[in-house]
């Protein structure tokens, strides 16, 4: 094992889910909802309480564990859940009920997200979160953006693709839709971009109040 892998690895054992996401995890993996990493919900955790959101919006569901993870950290926020399987939401619904979370704090839509955002309010939300189709996500970063108040975030899991990112030689659609999305954000002067390596890695953008 190398000393990346390692580090890797220490950085997932050291993570420590709740036991309402810890359920809310396994029952996702049971209908193939494929949740996020136990690190990045951690880190979306933290910029959640860090930001004191109050109103966030999820772009799949993940059968509940980021949403879990984003009230985790900011336990007064009001969710909204945006996915195209009524299955991953129906899951989402009842770990949500399971860890006890408020009904009138989370809202479920179910539709394609290219259908949905744009009837959304802009500027109305103060974290999003992208865990929808790869070849999609340069379009609903750009909705995200819109939709976050000046000092939002949106956060963008997987944009490392296992690894196969960072390998010029791959040039497949998720590669080359996700090497877009970093090179284009980082060189934008409307957001501050960082990108976490650990887990399956986590695009950060703040949108700053005036970019020039």
């Amino acid at each position: 094992m190398g000393d990346h892998e390692a580090v890797r690895r220490f950085a997932a054992e050291a993570t420590v889910e709740t036991d309402a996401i810890a359920r809310a995890r396994a029952h996702a993996l049971e209908i193939g909802a494929n949740p996020i990493s136990p690190e990045v919900g951690a880190q979306c955790a933290v910029i959640a309480a860090a930001s004191r959101a109050l109103n966030i919006v999820e772009i799949g569901t993940g059968g509940g564990v980021s949403g879990l993870w984003l009230l985790h950290g900011s336990p007064r926020a009001t969710l909204t859940t945006i996915d195209k399987e009524p299955e991953h939401l129906a899951v989402a619904r009842q770990a949500f009920t399971d860890a006890r979370v408020p009904a009138a704090r989370v809202r479920f839509i179910t539709g394609r997200a290219a259908d949905v955002l744009p009837r959304m309010n802009e500027a109305s939300y103060d974290i999003v979160l992208i865990d929808a189709d790869p070849e999609g996500a340069i379009e609903y970063v750009e909705h995200g953006l819109r939709l976050v108040r000046a000092g939002g975030t949106v956060l963008v899991p997987r944009v490392l693709a296992g690894g196969a990112v960072a390998d010029p030689v791959k040039r497949g659609p998720i590669e080359s839709a996700y090497r877009s999305l970093i090179q284009e954000t980082q060189a934008s002067p409307a957001v501050l971009g960082a990108l976490s390596i650990v887990g399956e890695g986590l695009l950060q953008l703040t949108t700053v109040a005036d970019p020039s």
